[in-house]
């Protein structure tokens, strides 16, 4: 391989690893409904213990996806992890916090309480899903940082590569609408797949009527947010470089070229939409059907798939300076040595069977439903 072929490649894994971890959500998505679907203290365990079956595979793959963007694309870690640290200060606390609460809410000696620590879930579940979507608009919207390698070459003692253009440190991505915007999809889209994975988990009929019920009211303000950035993301113009010169240069219809140049892409696009409108969609119109979470699942790693690949590939920024437009990072100036990308290349052939052993806990774990008796004669959280 190439070293361009190792570079497309590792940002090939970072987006699916993004994929999977929006995919993952439904376990903030669930939690910031806890007081909606469980009316009980009964049905609210039950809901906390279906999550708290999976709340591992989220917080790994949140810290994979950050370890991966370390190895592959250094620059972009130091840049966004170093710069932006009070927006991923505040994702990463909401996690721990997330993860605090499942473990002592019903320990002995809790002074705060029960519902205290329920009341962090569903913060994590508000906060995490938000910011995360904010953070990865950025890709498209750019951000405020400047990179200077120069540094590196006129002997300061200690130089500092990139550094953030203002005080705010990243919730400056905060002020951007359109942040917001897909910020605030992924919060309902994370409730929409919440609420697919407890019926789909949960064994409890008053439980599942309820979510069922809610689906629709996470599912349209999902629908109508996502479709307006798709549409101003492909209308608006997008940060391009010359492969030769490394001039960054704004582009017409960046996005949107990106789509037509790369077949696949639409491709992707195309089929992951239509597979979270058939889970969707049938889930609403069929009432017994409660296996909704794996078409829309498959489709939002599809799509989200899709959305980062055209976010960095055919010589695309995929973070954008809005500071200094030549600080824009690709995946050819942000990328570790060749050696350190094709050495890495070898070790991601264990992938296969890491994704192979989460397939079989998982299943071991959802050999049945979970029913109010296992969360009364269990261990449970």
């Amino acid at each position: 391989m190439t070293y361009e072929c190792l570079q497309q490649y590792w940002w090939f894994l970072v987006s699916l690893l993004g994929a999977l971890l929006v995919f993952l959500l439904f376990v903030q998505g669930a939690n910031s409904m806890i007081f909606t679907l469980g009316q009980t203290e009964q049905e609210r365990r039950l809901i906390i213990n279906s999550t708290g079956r999976k709340w591992e595979f989220t917080f790994t793959t949140l810290v994979t996806f950050g370890g991966a963007f370390f190895a592959s694309f250094p620059l972009f870690y130091c840049t966004s992890f170093g710069g932006a640290y009070w927006l991923w200060m505040v994702i990463l606390f909401s996690f721990v916090l997330q993860v605090v609460s499942y473990e002592f809410q019903h320990k002995m000696g809790n002074l705060l309480g029960t519902r205290a620590f329920q009341c962090f879930l569903v913060l994590n579940g508000f906060v995490g899903p938000t910011l995360l979507g904010g953070a990865v608009a950025t890709f498209f919207n750019g951000s405020n940082f400047l990179v200077k390698k120069d540094n590196l070459v006129e002997g300061i003692a200690q130089p500092i590569i990139s550094g953030w253009a203002n005080a705010s440190h990243g919730l400056d991505a905060l002020l951007d609408p359109w942040n917001l915007v897909l910020g605030v999809a992924v919060f309902f889209l994370a409730r929409v797949l919440g609420v697919l994975y407890i019926m789909n988990n949960v064994d409890d009929e008053p439980v599942c009527r309820r979510c069922r019920k809610s689906l629709p009211y996470a599912a349209v303000p999902f629908l109508l947010l996502f479709v307006a950035f798709l549409v101003r993301t492909l209308l608006k113009d997008g940060y391009a470089y010359d492969p030769a010169t490394g001039v960054v240069f704004m582009e017409p219809f960046k996005y949107a070229s990106n789509l037509i140049a790369l077949w696949y892409l639409p491709v992707l696009l195309l089929l992951g939409v239509a597979w979270v409108l058939y889970g969707i969609a049938r889930t609403l119109l069929c009432q017994e059907y409660v296996r909704g979470i794996w078409p829309v699942g498959i489709g939002v790693v599809l799509t989200v798939l899709a959305l980062l690949l055209d976010a960095g590939l055919n010589n695309t920024c995929f973070y954008p300076s809005n500071a200094d437009l030549q600080s824009s990072l690709s995946i050819a100036n942000a990328c570790s040595s060749e050696f350190t990308l094709r050495t890495m290349a070898w070790v991601s052939l264990l992938i296969p069977f890491v994704v192979g052993y989460i397939f079989y806990a998982w299943r071991m774990v959802d050999r049945h439903g979970l029913t109010r008796e296992d969360v009364a004669d269990d261990e449970a959280y």
